[in-house]
C-alpha cells in the first residue's frame, strides 16, 4: 500500500501535523512489511528527498509567515504531476483550502481514493472574529457560509477523519457524511516520566527548584490563545512574587508580546525556540510542575497528551475538544477565557500533589494512545477505503 499525504500545514517549525506525518512514516518503516509513503508539501525549492520507503516532494511556494515558516502552495499543477508519477493507492489531504480541491479533482481524474483529515476547526476563528467586530448579521453569514463550504468540500472525500468524536458530531450536524474518528498518539518510548541519567533541565536553565515551573509548548499565536497565558502570568507574578516560573518553547506572531514579558520579568520567564528533538522536548515536559495550555479552539491537543505521558499534569480552559483527552481531574480548570480565571486555576492547581497525580495519568496515556495503536486502526481504515472505492 502506497499512501500519499498532501498538506500546506507543514513547515520546518510546525507542530501537530508534522508530528503526525513523521510518526506515520516511522510506523511504515518499523511496523509494516512493504508499505510506502509519499509526502507533498510547500517548500523553498522544488525538490525530492528519498529515504527508506518514503519520498518527500517540496513544491516551491511563497512564504506567508517568517515566524511559523508556513508557505502557500499555489502551483497546483505540480501536485498533479507528482501524483501521476507516484500513483499512490490512497491520498490523504490535511488542508481545507485550494490544495484540498486539487486533491479531490486529481484523485477523481486518476481514480485514486482521497480522504480528508479535519485537523483544525478553521471556521471557528472566522466566526469569533465576526462576533467581535462585525455584529450579528455578518456573524450569521460567516456561520452559514462555513457550513455550506465544509459540507460541499468534505462530502467529496471518501472519508473525513476527525480527531474528536464531538467535532465529528458537529460536522455531521452540518451535513458531512462518511466521518471517521481517529485519535492522534504519543511515542511512549520517548515521552514517559523517567528522566535520563544526568537529566536536569532546571539546573541547565537556572530555575530554582523551589519555584513552580509552568510550561507552554507550541505556536505563539492568536488561535493558540497565548495572549491570555501571558496576561495570566503577569497577574501571577504580581500576586505571588518569586513563586512561579514560566518556560515557553516555540515561536509565532505573538513573539513580541512574549519578549515584553521576558523583559519585565526576566528572572521568572524563559523562552526557548522551537524544539524538533523529541527526547529534548520530553525532558522539558518532565522538568515542569504544570503544563499550561490556554487554547480554546483545539481539536485534539497533541502537546497535552505528550505532557501527560511524561507525568506532568495539565491545566487549561474548559470548553475545547481537547478536554476529552485530559485524564486528570479538571475541577480546577478555568471556566472562562480570561487571564484572571486562568491565573486562579493555575494557582489553585499548583497547591495539589502534582507529581503523584501525574504518575497515574501517564500510565493511562501510555495504555490508550501509543502511535502503534493509532496507526494500526488507521491503516485498517485505509485498506477498507481502497477496497470499497468506486470512482464516481
Amino acid at each position: 500500500m502506497k499512501i500519499c499525504d498532501l498538506t500546506q500545514f507543514y513547515s520546518p517549525v510546525s507542530g501537530g501535523v508534522k508530528r503526525y506525518v513523521s510518526e506515520k512514516v516511522r510506523h511504515i518503516r518499523e511496523r509494516t512489511a512493504g508499505d510506502e509513503h509519499v509526502l507533498i508539501i510547500p517548500g523553498e525549492r522544488d525538490e525530492m528527498i528519498e529515504t527508506e520507503r518514503a519520498r518527500t516532494y517540496t513544491i516551491k511556494s511563497p512564504l506567508i509567515s517568517r515566524t511559523s515558516r508556513y508557505r502557500i502552495l499555489l502551483r497546483l499543477e505540480a501536485i498533479e504531476r507528482i501524483l501521476e508519477t507516484e500513483r499512490p493507492d490512497l491520498i490523504e489531504c490535511g488542508d481545507p483550502y485550494q490544495v484540498a480541491w486539487k486533491a479531490v479533482h486529481s484523485g477523481a481524474a486518476l481514480r485514486i481514493p482521497v480522504v480528508g483529515f479535519y485537523h483544525s476547526h478553521f471556521p471557528e476563528a472566522y466566526i469569533r472574529t465576526a462576533q467581535k467586530f462585525c455584529g450579528r448579521t455578518v456573524t450569521e453569514f460567516f456561520h452559514d457560509f462555513s457550513r455550506r463550504y465544509i459540507r460541499s468540500l468534505y462530502n467529496r472525500f471518501e472519508r473525513t477523519l476527525v480527531p474528536s468524536p464531538a467535532l465529528g458530531g458537529l460536522l455531521a450536524q452540518w451535513g458531512v457524511q462518511n466521518i471517521a474518528h481517529t485519535d492522534l498518539g504519543v511515542d511512549t518510548a520517548v515521552f514517559h516520566p523517567h528522566p535520563a541519567p544526568g537529566e536536569n533541565v532546571r539546573a541547565a536553565l537556572g530555575i530554582p527548584p523551589e519555584r513552580t515551573l509552568l510550561l507552554y509548548v507550541g505556536r505563539l499565536a492568536q488561535e493558540k490563545n497565548t495572549h491570555t497565558l501571558f496576561a495570566a502570568f503577569r497577574q501571577l507574578a504580581r500576586a505571588f512574587p518569586g513563586r512561579f516560573h514560566l518556560l515557553v518553547i516555540g515561536d509565532g506572531l505573538q513573539r513580541t508580546e512574549l519578549d515584553t514579558l521576558v523583559i519585565r520579568h526576566s528572572s521568572f520567564v524563559t523562552h526557548l525556540p522551537y524544539c524538533d528533538s523529541a527526547p529534548q522536548l520530553a525532558a522539558h515536559y518532565r522538568a515542569a510542575d504544570l503544563f499550561v495550555h490556554p487554547g480554546v479552539q483545539e481539536t485534539f491537543g497533541l502537546v497535552t497528551l505528550e505532557a501527560q505521558a511524561c507525568g506532568t499534569p495539565v491545566i487549561g480552559i474548559h470548553g475545547s475538544y481537547m478536554d476529552r483527552i485530559i485524564h486528570s481531574d479538571q475541577t480546577l480548570w478555568a471556566r472562562e477565557n480570561t487571564p484572571a480565571a486562568l491565573a486562579a486555576a493555575i494557582e489553585e492547581t499548583s497547591r495539589e500533589d502534582l507529581k503523584h497525580s501525574g504518575a497515574a495519568v501517564s500510565l493511562l496515556v501510555a495504555a490508550q494512545y501509543s502511535w502503534e495503536q493509532v496507526f494500526t486502526r488507521l491503516f485498517d481504515l485505509y485498506r477498507e477505503v481502497i477496497h470499497n472505492y468506486r470512482p464516481r
